[in-house]
């Protein structure tokens, strides 16, 4: 079985990329060398790591469709979350959703555009 070792945010602006995701999920940040690239450590246990690089190319639009992976958190409250997703500077692209017996899912667009998903188990959800 594959699984996701690294993931990657591009972004329009980086700084207000970084400070989205600092504030929203507390993730730290460190550039990589000279290099135009911060590496995004996500916390201890098991999970990911990943990049944070300047965008190349237009940047997406509501219309845009994805055209990407999109990597999904696993958060304790999803409603919560929504709340301070929107307070950092993004938005709801589709709100709290059922998956029957395992949790609630919902995904937003970042400050640059970026759609991610964030994933709340409950096995009680309907």
């Amino acid at each position: 079985m594959l699984r996701p070792v690294h993931f990657e945010i591009h972004a329009t602006d980086v700084d207000r990329a970084r400070e989205f995701y600092s504030t929203v999920f507390g993730w730290h940040f460190q550039q990589w060398e000279d290099n135009p690239y911060w590496l995004v450590f996500t916390g201890d246990g098991p999970g990911i790591d990943g990049g944070l690089l300047p965008r190349k190319g237009s940047d997406p639009t509501d219309e845009t469709p994805i055209a990407a992976f999109a990597t999904t958190v696993e958060v304790a409250d999803v409603e919560a979350m929504l709340s301070i997703v929107e307070s950092a500077g993004g938005r709801v692209a589709m709100p709290k959703t059922a998956l029957t017996g395992m949790g609630w899912v919902a995904y937003c667009r970042d400050t640059e555009g970026n759609i991610f998903g964030m994933f709340e188990a409950d096995d009680m959800a309907r």
